[in-house]
């Protein structure tokens, strides 16, 4: 399994078009792990909509934390044989 990593703030432009590059990939044996660092957009309304429809997809909101930060919080929690980064742009 691989693990995908998104560490997102305020990227409601860009979240969705990211989160569909994923999921529509032709390897489907992934968890993808999108961690909000504390938007004040949309984004986090947007994750929810594709968490509901996607069992794949892990999310995590707190506060603005940054990205080093958060992406350690997310291999922490990562389950994959190997680990990628995405930006959420």
């Amino acid at each position: 399994m691989i693990s995908v990593i998104i560490v997102t703030f305020n990227a409601e432009s860009s979240i969705s078009r990211c989160i569909d590059s994923i999921i529509n990939q032709t390897i489907q044996d992934f968890e993808l792990i999108i961690i909000n660092d504390g938007s004040t957009d949309k984004t986090l309304e947007i994750i929810e909509m594709y968490e509901e429809k996607d069992n794949r997809i892990v999310k995590i909101s707190r506060e603005n934390k940054g990205v080093a930060i958060s992406r350690q919080e997310g291999l922490d929690i990562s389950k994959g044989e190997y680990t990628i980064f995405v930006d959420s742009d």
